[in-house]
């Protein structure tokens, strides 16, 4: 029970759904909108139907990063990861996300590097904070409704802390700090680790209780301050989030995410310091939380303080914001994930594999590759079956490697139909199926965030003129080029006893064909022949490695 004078104790939500059983408190299933997916909920450990509390609409609070250094993989995994589950959400779902994430620009190691490079500790949060903005936009995230940071709220926090301290659930010390009082909330405290023992310096004498954690820290020397009713300071970790999500939604949250390193002691605190605050038995309705990244064979997760980081801005040099996102649909976003260039070179043959089926189709569409009759019907009950799989599995608390899987195999099957032949000699064709196939799997690499066709401007080396243009004109002048050196001679008769086949004074030609193919490959024009005729895809190659595009 909360312990305070005067306020009553509320429910966050409703309370009609059932109890998850557990000492700390326990979980209610939200009524509202059931939006018929299910997420696995760190508050319950098992995945519960996400319910939300006002039809067509999540409220979602994250953890943003606190600005001192580059952003690296370990944070790009996490947050494209989230990014997925809202896209996810927001298309198949019919669900808007309002998405609100703090930027932690005032912290201990913002302070230690403002002093150790002789800069303001302001500048060097404003420098990494645009950075980390700029890498979610070359990692094609999508930015939250809003970004609000600490130090523009430090107003807010001190008003919740203030209120806090009036229901009874922190104190102050002479020496200006002020703690969270654990003892006070009973056994509502440990929803994801169970009891503990300490938080913090556990030999710091003016804590009533060694679990007790900071909401407010008192000023030291070089260090930036805000005034407040316990003397100048800043706030503690914690106390940020919970302040600023409350600022923008209030009592009530749907979803709150973070990686799993956040559980404890942040998301925890989090909770209590806002059940404390709005007086309610659940803040929070469900805990999203995604699995570390680690470099292959290192057992410890990526980190700066680790120093075992790759920066983004450096991997984009390597590999695309595309092949980042398959290499993150490929494995469930709770799990946690080896990065290595195996890793790497599977996510890129994924996105090749789709790429050709996809160029292969619009070629057969158009009539440019001949093939045998395809079995039609097969592909239709294919494609209707993968539509089913794939929602089935995202709405499996969003299972993208299953989703992906379905895909790969749809892709599969329609690159068998697609085998050129030389002729078809007039073979019913059926590019209907192809049509849908292809606005299918366009459709869900949307959902998901990247489109293998895009081919924007900004994509293609800025050497002025029209190069897809020019490549078009060059294949189709070569495709008419080999047209005639494949040309075979008629059968022989009494007057030309000439064997028939080819010209062998053309077969030079054939050659200077294949020639110019394999030299403009480096060059990033790829020219596919597919029986008489050719296909054509411009690839990045300013990249050391790239994959089908940007």
């Amino acid at each position: 029970m909360w312990r305070s004078g005067t306020a009553k104790i509320l429910r966050a939500g409703h309370t009609s759904g059932p109890r998850a059983s557990g000492s700390c408190g326990a979980w209610t299933r939200p009524d509202g909108f059931d939006t018929r997916f299910k997420a696995f909920n760190s508050l319950t450990k098992k995945k519960e139907p996400l319910v939300l509390v006002r039809e067509g609409v999540a409220t979602w609070y994250s953890c943003g990063p606190t600005v001192y250094d580059h952003a690296h993989l370990g944070h790009a995994c996490s947050y494209v990861r989230f990014d997925i589950l809202q896209r996810i959400l927001s298309r198949l779902a019919g669900v808007t996300v309002v998405h609100a994430m703090v930027i932690t620009d005032i912290d201990d190691k913002i302070i230690k590097r403002g002093l150790e490079e002789n800069i303001s500790p302001a500048v060097i949060a404003r420098m990494y904070e645009e950075e980390f903005k700029s890498d979610m936009l070359s990692l094609k995230v999508v930015p939250p409704a809003v970004y609000l940071r600490v130090t523009e709220n430090v107003h807010h926090i001190v008003a919740f802390i203030e209120r806090i301290i009036r229901h009874g659930h922190a104190y102050a010390t002479e020496e200006g700090d002020v703690y969270f009082d654990i003892p006070s909330i009973g056994g509502r405290y440990g929803k994801f680790v169970g009891s503990v023992e300490s938080q913090g310096d556990a030999g710091d004498s003016r804590k009533r209780d060694l679990r007790d954690f900071a909401l407010w820290k008192r000023s030291k020397p070089q260090e930036p301050s805000w005034e407040s009713p316990w003397g100048r300071g800043r706030p503690g970790w914690h106390i940020e989030c919970s302040t600023i999500a409350s600022c923008v939604f209030g009592s009530q949250l749907d979803i709150h995410s973070g990686g799993i390193d956040l559980a404890f002691p942040h998301h925890e605190n989090e909770i209590a310091q806002s059940e404390a605050y709005h007086q309610c038995g659940q803040w929070a309705n469900y805990f999203l939380h995604s699995g570390h990244l680690h470099l292959k064979g290192s057992a410890e997760k990526m980190s700066k303080s680790l120093k075992n980081f790759i920066t983004i801005k450096d991997f984009l040099q390597s590999y695309s914001a595309n092949e980042f996102r398959m290499f993150c649909l490929l494995t469930k976003y709770r799990s946690a994930i080896d990065y290595s260039d195996r890793s790497m070179l599977e996510a890129r043959t994924s996105l090749e594999t789709v790429s050709t089926f996809l160029l292969g189709a619009e070629a057969y569409m158009k009539g440019q590759l001949q093939c045998s009759p395809v079995q039609e019907a097969s592909l239709w009950d294919r494609l209707a079956e993968t539509k089913s799989s794939v929602l089935k599995a995202l709405a499996d608390d969003f299972d993208t490697p299953r989703a992906v899987g379905a895909l790969m195999n749809l892709v599969y099957h329609g690159n068998r139909q697609l085998q050129p032949v030389s002729t078809s000699d007039g073979a019913v064709r059926s590019p209907a199926v192809f049509g849908a196939m292809v606005t299918y799997i366009r459709d869900l690499l949307d959902v998901f965030g990247f489109n293998l066709l895009q081919r924007q401007d900004s994509d293609m080396p800025s050497h002025g003129g029209n190069l897809p243009a020019v490549v078009e004109q060059l294949t189709h002048f070569r495709s008419e080029v080999r047209a005639f050196a494949l040309t075979h001679r008629d059968a022989p008769t009494p007057e030309s006893p000439v064997k028939p086949g080819l010209y062998p004074e053309r077969l030079a030609l054939l050659r200077a064909c294949d020639a110019l193919r394999d030299d403009l490959a480096p060059l990033g024009v790829l020219i596919k022949d597919r029986g008489a005729t050719s296909t054509w895809e411009i690839k990045d190659t300013q990249r050391g490695r790239r994959g089908p595009d940007s």
